[in-house]
């Protein structure tokens, strides 16, 4: 047996149980420590960025929006799926940025990157901190299913923190996001560049759409 942080989990075999529009799923025959075999199910996602749009009076801007696997409406910050092949992760933002919340910012700066449940899926999405906003008109971009539901909201960034910490928010993107934009904010913490490496972007079910 190799020494605990040494095993190399290489994959015997696999297997597609699913592949669908926005996830796939399939079952990995994995190498354990020992010699044993294992199965594992991976939720495979085309990754996603998610805004931290930041106004001058210290508001973040939180959407309403159903989501049905909780079968509610739940607070989160304006996000959208990497589905553009080659487009980069910020133009994804600034893009949804303006179709979910009608916002455009000045400056960009990648915040926090969070794996989602890294136990059966490789979502990762990118958080962006987008500051000096200011409104443009959406009302003309047509929205469907979920997304013509959806309820903008500016919220006082010390209060999206309070939400956060009384279990008012629980998407992980969405509380990663508005803490580390508090941390930044507040001078505890700094941003990374807007093209700062992405190592764990998700890449393989994006290569089965192209």
């Amino acid at each position: 047996m190799s020494a605990p942080g040494t095993h190399d989990f290489a994959v015997v075999s696999t297997q597609d149980v699913h592949i669908g529009r926005v996830v796939a799923l399939r079952v990995d025959d994995v190498r354990m420590p020992g010699g044993s075999v294992a199965r594992r199910e991976v939720v495979e996602h085309m990754g996603a960025v998610a805004i931290a749009a930041v106004d001058d009076e210290q508001r973040i801007t939180l959407i309403h929006q159903y989501r049905h696997p909780l079968g509610h409406r739940i607070w989160e910050l304006p996000a959208g799926l990497l589905d553009e092949h080659g487009e980069a992760p910020v133009e994804t933002a600034r893009r949804e940025l303006v179709e979910e919340a009608g916002l455009t910012a000045r400056t960009w700066e990648t915040l926090v990157d969070v794996a989602a449940s890294p136990g059966f899926t490789d979502e990762v999405v990118r958080v962006f901190l987008a500051r000096g906003v200011s409104e443009v008109d959406r009302a003309e971009l047509g929205h469907d299913d979920e997304e013509a539901d959806l309820v903008v909201h500016k919220v006082p960034l010390a209060e999206a923190v309070r939400m956060a910490l009384a279990g008012e928010l629980v998407n992980g993107a969405t509380v990663a996001g508005v803490l580390a934009a508090h941390a930044v904010l507040t001078g505890a913490s700094r941003t990374r560049p807007v093209d700062a490496p992405w190592e764990d972007r998700p890449t393989t079910f994006g290569r089965r759409h192209r």
